[in-house]
């Protein structure tokens, strides 16, 4: 299993909408997981290391993102049918277990992980109040274990400047991940 690193940040690409069912049983959009300030899109899955290594963090930050006004909502776009630990029961499960204080999302079609361009689990894309997207970086110095206690919050920085600012950095480091596990087609 490779590591993949996405992209560096398209600065002010729109946002893609969607409308995807959540493990809450309500149907999401761009529109309902936005904040006023804007608006973390997040493609993770249940089985990745990588995933689980940040987990925590993740949970924490996104907690403390309301505050600023941005909204949260992770993705899940693999094929369960080859990963059956990323099953909507288990999806269900685990964002329980796990608090999660934003909608967790499935894609079964993978048509919004391919709009967005997602590559690998973790992959973040930070947007402004207008939608732009400001920010496609790392959570932190995290890889397959959690990086140091004191690592720096490199995406919570980047979203309460975007809050505050409309911008995100100009320079961002590519988060790491497990690459997202498409459908044979």
């Amino acid at each position: 299993m490779a590591a993949l690193h996405p992209p560096v940040c398209d600065f002010g690409r729109p946002a893609i909408d969607f409308g995807l069912p959540g493990t809450d049983g309500r149907q999401h959009t761009l529109a309902s997981c936005r904040g006023a300030n804007g608006l973390l899109v997040m493609f993770i899955c249940n089985h990745c290391p990588y995933v689980k290594a940040i987990i925590d963090r993740l949970v924490r930050d996104c907690r403390e993102l309301t505050d600023d006004g941005i909204g949260c909502v992770a993705i899940m776009s693999n094929d369960f049918t080859a990963y059956p630990d990323d099953a909507p029961e288990n999806m269900r499960r685990w964002a329980a277990e796990q608090d999660f204080p934003f909608p967790y999302l499935i894609d079964t079609s993978q048509e919004v992980a391919r709009a967005y361009g997602a590559v690998c689990t973790p992959d973040f894309f930070g947007y402004n109040g207008k939608l732009e997207l400001q920010y496609r970086g790392r959570l932190d110095a995290s890889e397959r274990t959690p990086g140091p206690g004191d690592a720096r919050r490199e995406l919570y920085e980047a979203m309460r400047n975007i809050a505050k600012t409309g911008r995100g950095p100009l320079e961002q480091r590519a988060s790491i991940g497990c690459s997202i596990k498409w459908k044979a087609d």
